[in-house]
């Protein structure tokens, strides 16, 4: 039975209907400062901390909550009678509930101009050392550190005369301990990340000491292959336009290979962007965009993805960057799909495909962020990177060959790079009028690549001639150059820094094609 409760909240969401509803319960409350306040300004009866006590806040509110009134009503075991004789002996009740969330930290060295006397005067004492101390007693008292929980515990408290289950208490409790690790690990992150003269300004991207949180998901039948384990995990600062923040609206469940797959299709259709046509439609199979196309819609951005490279797509991961409509959901269901992706559904396209009712569907919002680091597992240790969110502009281009390219050569050419950005290395990537003709991916040899790509446009009945061609690094011989040539390619576009540049260029003007250097390049392991 919750008999008193002690409210403390930095993020004030929901917090007043709160107490108001426990209030309204007969439990007392305890309070703190800005919360205090906010409660008995709105007609909450509620007891200030320094008045319960009797000992006053100071050191400007560092010492407040830190006192055996407090740790030790929520400390004592309720069921060893020698914790409770000790609590009469000193008149110390018990506190039942304890809900805190912390100062905010995360958002304060976020800011441009944060000193590390802000940071500091930001990290909380108090606030940890009640949720640990609650959580580590949550068999006798509940402890909440997130706003959305509050409804759920008032629901339980109704619902079974004031008692809130070991379960919930137990889950409430692992959730304190996740987040006071994840609160933790930012202090040490940001003060790990300074240089000798502790500015702000001085911050290095990163820290010494590397903390990161996740949260799992789901448990996955299996990993990569049938014999591996697998679960996964949303990043906690994940954007709403992540992949991890998918909703699932049919399906069988995602598998491991699934998750990855969709990844790398959500993130090449985010970057279509800016183009004259504004739907795109990307097509991944193991982790390569096997068709990728622009159209007035999704229909017909559809079509001419999946002319590329048909085959492929059967079993693959489809990605649009405009809502699926009805027409699209017709000629989507023809296929054998494992995932469709998009911002949104029509109901008539979700009539169509409940039909396919393995396909899973996912809408994730369209959002443009991507992760701020990249990580790569090796042998005891990690790779740790700024993620690839360069986007090359035209105004980057310097075209290095007599020949100079036209404008629909030029929309050609960036359409090609964009997508190369998101083939496996090394990459050359054929296209026409905003669609993919012919892409060669993850060859040890760039000549390769080419041949391959060479290869599925003709298999797909594709012409290559007058096409543009994109290598995602540069062609460190003429004879790279030469197979795309031979092939059609009539523009080519690479990230030049070779020792040999000046022998392709030669080579490019021999052969009477237009060559652009980016400047950048993509490589994608």
């Amino acid at each position: 039975m919750i008999k008193q409760a002690l409210i403390s909240v930095s993020d004030k969401t929901g917090v007043l209907d709160f107490a108001r509803a426990l209030s309204a319960m007969g439990v007392n409350i305890l309070s703190t400062g800005g919360t205090a306040k906010l409660l008995a300004d709105n007609g909450v009866a509620v007891t200030e901390v320094a008045d319960y006590t009797g000992f006053p806040e100071m050191l400007d509110g560092r010492v407040k909550t830190l006192h055996p009134m407090v740790h030790g009503g929520i400390l004592a075991r309720r069921d060893f009678p020698e914790h409770m004789a000790k609590l009469a002996e000193h008149n110390i009740p018990t506190i039942d509930m304890v809900v805190v969330n912390l100062y905010p930290f995360q958002a304060t060295v976020a800011k441009d101009d944060c000193t590390l006397e802000d940071a500091i005067e930001n990290i909380d004492i108090g606030g940890p050392a009640m949720l640990r101390s609650s959580a580590k007693n949550h068999k006798d008292v509940v402890v909440i550190c997130d706003p959305t929980d509050y409804s759920k515990v008032l629901d339980e408290i109704k619902a079974n005369d004031g008692v809130v289950s070991y379960d919930t208490r137990f889950g409430l409790a692992t959730k304190v301990y996740s987040h006071t690790a994840q609160y933790d690990g930012a202090i040490a992150n940001y003060l790990t990340s300074l240089d000798a003269s502790r500015s702000h300004a001085a911050r290095g991207t990163y820290p010494q000491s590397l903390n990161v949180a996740f949260e799992k998901v789901q448990d996955m039948r299996y990993g990569e292959n049938p014999h591996q384990s697998a679960a996964f995990y949303r990043d906690v600062t994940a954007t709403a336009g992540a992949l991890a923040n998918y909703r699932q609206l049919q399906g069988k469940e995602l598998s491991f290979n699934n998750i990855a797959d969709a990844d790398a299709a959500w993130e090449c259709v985010k970057s279509m962007g800016g183009f004259d046509q504004s739907a795109a439609c990307v097509i991944v199979k193991h982790a390569n965009p096997c068709g990728v196309a622009l159209g007035a819609n999704a229909v017909e951005a559809y079509k001419r993805a999946l002319q590329t490279d048909p085959t492929s797509a059967f079993g693959g991961i489809i990605a649009f960057n405009v809502e699926v409509d009805g027409a699209a959901a017709t000629e989507l269901a023809k296929l054998f799909v494992e995932v469709l992706i998009a911002p949104s559904f029509t109901a008539e396209a979700k009539q169509i495909l409940s039909a396919k009712q393995n396909v899973r569907l996912l809408e994730i919002p369209l959002g443009t962020g991507v992760n701020a680091m990249d990580f790569k597992r090796v042998g005891g240790g990690l790779l740790v990177q700024s993620a690839d969110a360069k986007n090359v502009l035209i105004s980057d281009l310097k075209v290095v060959t007599k020949l100079q390219p036209t404008q629909q050569q030029l929309q050609d050419l960036m359409f090609a790079w964009r997508v190369a950005k998101y083939v496996k290395s090394n990459a050359i990537v054929f296209c026409a009028n905003n669609m993919t003709l012919g892409v060669g991916a993850g060859q040890m040899s760039r000549i390769d690549s080419a041949r391959i790509a060479s290869i599925k446009a003709q298999n797909a009945g594709l012409s290559l001639e007058n096409s543009v061609v994109a290598s995602d690094a540069f062609f460190p011989f003429r004879d790279g150059l030469d197979v795309v040539v031979d092939a059609g390619a009539r523009c080519v576009i690479q990230p030049g820094g070779s020792m040999r540049d000046q022998e392709v260029i030669d080579a490019a003007d021999e052969r009477g094609v237009v060559m652009l250097y980016t400047g950048t390049r993509h490589f994608r392991h």
